[in-house]
């Protein structure tokens, strides 16, 4: 393998996890990512690796070896994609459609194939970083509409409250609310979720006083 120091990413300084038993080539492209302008922590197995993340070590990407001694590469790649959403990418002394497949099936978002000469490892990670980006914002984006849907959705809830409590028409009652809101210098859909969990307090109540 070797480094170019001129092979630099598009995105400099950016964090990398680097998990490789084999120590040569741990160091080796240690050295030559570190060169090409990254940031890097090394890790000879995945225990090492999880160890890191335990300590708050969050890396933009993470490059697994595949085939490791104990919690192998795809166990850790299972592990960053459903509970930490750290992106990652494999790499292998192996040129195997089978564990390309399982990388794939794991979320891997790129499958490099050692040796791995750093010029050529580098557009494969600043892809593999750019498709993180494209999936953390379609993520926020997914986020930020469920939001709006369950904010709607609670304004909804909490305006048809108060057409029966104040025995008004609907545009009545969201304006009221909306007053409301602004009165106690407070988000809309605040003062909704307020509204229903007092609502919800009250019928517990009655329920009680029923039982009683």
């Amino acid at each position: 393998m070797t480094s170019n120091p001129s092979i630099a990413p598009s995105t400099p300084g950016r964090r990398l996890l680097l998990v490789d038993d084999d120590r040569l080539v741990l160091a080796t492209l240690a050295s030559g990512l570190t060169a090409a302008g990254y940031a890097v922590t090394s890790a000879e197995s995945a225990e090492e690796a999880e160890a890191s993340l335990a300590s708050g070590d969050r890396p933009d990407l993470a490059i697994l070896d595949v085939r490791m001694p104990g919690s192998g590469g795809l166990a850790l790649a299972q592990r960053l994609h459903e509970f930490e959403h750290i992106p990652f990418m494999m790499l292998s002394a192996y040129s195997d459609l089978h564990l390309v497949a399982q990388a794939t099936a794991s979320g891997a978002l790129g499958y490099a194939v050692k040796p791995q000469d750093i010029a050529h490892l580098v557009p494969a990670i600043e892809t593999a970083l750019a498709r993180a980006n494209e999936l953390q914002d379609l993520r926020l984006a997914r986020q930020q509409l469920q939001g709006a849907l369950d904010a709607e959705r609670s304004i909804s809830v909490a305006v048809g409250i108060v057409m029966m409590q104040q025995h008004c028409q609907r545009s009545e009652a969201f304006e009221l609310l909306r007053q409301s809101a602004r009165r106690q210098r407070c988000k809309l859909a605040a003062l909704a979720e307020q509204t229903i969990a007092a609502a919800d307090k009250l019928n517990l109540l009655l329920c009680n006083n029923r039982i009683d």
